[in-house]
């Protein structure tokens, strides 16, 4: 073998997942731990933040910030242990892939699914968010489901893009957007609040079992970005950076709720609407919106990229056609991003209602796939290993938040179904599939 053959052979990358990365081919492996942090933080900072003022109002502000921080060292921990399960099966690309390590092809079909559907979900929630932003800035100048057909084609269009690297730029645009709307509205609500004398702030609130954890559930999928830190540790070229992005964003996230969350509450009280954006009347709802719009397209972006590239993936995997640029390449890369795309829609338009959507998601799957999986992951992982103190200690606390997710599952979705009944009873939502105005 030549020098030259020798060199062409070193600069050879092979990846469990993708394979050989070919020049020409798109690159697979091409994200810095700076844009996987920035990724992470846009995949969390968006409808959950959006709502965390209302949970204040709900649960108080002690019992609320306990909350967001204790659900936040918990989420933080998961997503630490998706970067340690990567560095030991290279081979993981996406919570399939952990279900066929850790239970074969039962577990590869059960969590493959349940991570599809909480990732295309939450792209539905978002096509809503979208639909409600255009609904507030243009004052219902259409039918709702025109706006959400809208939303799908911006949001489609740029999930096409191949690779995470690619879209990490947008991530920032996605990531300004979304704060950039919050400070606004902070400021708006803080120079002129809410004339009303009977204003009220708590320090600890006395909600009903349903409110009390419909609102948890709610805190669980403003942190539930977990499902996407499979996929951004499967394009980093350096995955034993992972870990620094991952404290990186959650302390960024964490502060950011807790700051923002607690000022507009102080400023509104009661009177917080949710979507949050909404709270500093009319002219300055149509405003936060109109800021807050790419954040909120971006964030459809991401929950519809991840979902479709799992499909792509599954069904590519171990051909030549996942990492090159052939036309089977391209079009069935294509297909899953118009499928994905299709059923986001679907489920924008079969519960059109913000709220008890992104409980019902929280509950349903944000805990199963970003508390019970990956506490079974290290203790999967780690059951064989020396029997230390700071072993047991780990075991035990991976023990609580296994039991603990599946408690905050079983009752979260209770609450989340009996709020959505009520409010069906009461006649507080549109039908699935209406024209009415949705943004409040």
């Amino acid at each position: 073998m030549s020098e030259q053959e020798k060199h062409q052979e070193d600069l050879r990358v092979i990846d469990a997942v993708w394979g050989e990365l070919k020049e020409g081919g798109p690159n697979y492996r091409n994200l810095g731990w700076i844009r996987a942090s920035v990724l992470e933080v846009k995949s969390q900072i968006g409808l959950g933040v959006l709502a965390l003022p209302a949970v204040l109002n709900t649960l108080g502000y002690v019992p609320g910030i306990i909350c967001i921080v204790v659900i936040g060292v918990i989420i933080t921990w998961s997503d630490y242990v998706v970067g340690e399960f990567k560095l030991n099966h290279p081979e993981v690309y996406t919570l399939a892939d952990v279900g066929y390590i850790v239970a074969g092809p039962i577990g590869r079909e059960v969590l493959g699914f349940m991570y599809w559907l909480e990732t295309t979900a939450i792209a539905g929630s978002t096509l809503l968010a979208i639909s409600i932003a255009f609904n507030a800035m243009t004052q219902h100048a259409t039918c709702t489901i025109v706006w959400v057909v809208i939303a799908g084609i911006l949001v489609g269009s740029f999930s096409a893009i191949q690779t995470l690297d690619r879209i990490a730029w947008i991530g920032w645009v996605g990531l300004i957007s979304i704060l950039g709307s919050l400070i606004t509205l902070t400021v708006a609500v803080g120079v002129n609040p809410p004339d009303a004398v009977d204003k009220l702030t708590q320090a600890a609130a006395q909600p009903s079992f349903v409110d009390a954890i419909n609102s948890v559930s709610v805190i669980i999928l403003a942190y539930a970005g977990t499902p996407n830190f499979f996929n951004i540790v499967g394009e980093m070229r350096e995955p034993k950076h992972y870990t620094k992005s991952v404290l990186l964003c959650q302390s960024f996230v964490t502060m950011i709720y807790l700051v923002l969350g607690c000022t507009i509450y102080h400023f509104v009280g009661q009177y917080i609407a949710s979507p949050a954006l909404g709270s500093a009347g009319e002219l300055m709802k149509r405003i936060c919106y109109g800021i807050a719009l790419p954040g909120l397209i971006v964030g459809g972006v991401l929950y519809t990229h991840i979902p479709a590239k799992y499909l792509f993936v599954r069904l590519l995997r171990n051909s030549k056609h996942l990492s090159e640029n052939t036309w089977q390449h391209l079009a069935i890369w294509g297909g899953c991003v118009v499928f994905n795309t299709t059923i986001s829609f679907i489920i924008a338009e079969a519960i059109p209602f913000f709220d008890d959507l992104v409980g019902l998601i929280g509950a349903l799957l944000g805990t199963f796939i970003c508390i019970q999986t990956e506490a079974y992951m290290w203790m999967w992982d780690n059951w064989r290993r020396p029997r230390t103190l700071k072993w047991k200690l780990l075991l035990a606390m991976n023990i609580a938040f296994f039991m603990a997710g599946w408690f905050l599952m079983v009752a979260g979705t209770y609450g989340s179904v009996v709020s959505i009944n009520n409010s069906f009873k009461d006649g507080n939502i549109s039908s699935p599939f209406s024209c009415a105005d949705n943004s409040g």
